[in-house]
């Protein structure tokens, strides 16, 4: 059975950080989520969550440099949001409520 399953967009990690000096742009890969067992899932989440703090570190970097790229900053923002999503989104596939 083939199953259609959507794909998660990941940055390079590396990027981000040079990005913050200008050194190369934001690049976004396409992944394909793996299988839905659970091992799969919590490897993703683990690797979500670093690039969660990674993005921390990043936007922390970029506001204490005056002047800072303003709509560089609201970039890794929006990516952040989107990690946070993504994490949210797994997490609840790992346990979801039955209370509903």
């Amino acid at each position: 059975m083939h199953r259609n399953t959507p794909p998660i967009i990941t940055p390079t990690v590396n990027c981000y950080i040079h990005s913050i000096v200008g050194t190369c742009p934001i690049v976004i890969e396409v992944t394909p989520l793996p299988d839905s067992n659970a091992a799969a899932i919590e490897a993703r989440l683990i690797e979500l969550k670093q690039e969660h703090r990674d993005l921390d570190l990043a936007i922390a970097a970029l506001v204490g440099t005056l002047p800072h790229d303003e709509l560089r900053l609201k970039r890794l923002k929006k990516r952040k949001l989107l990690l946070k999503d993504q994490i949210a989104f797994l997490d609840s596939q790992l346990d979801p409520d039955i209370s509903a």
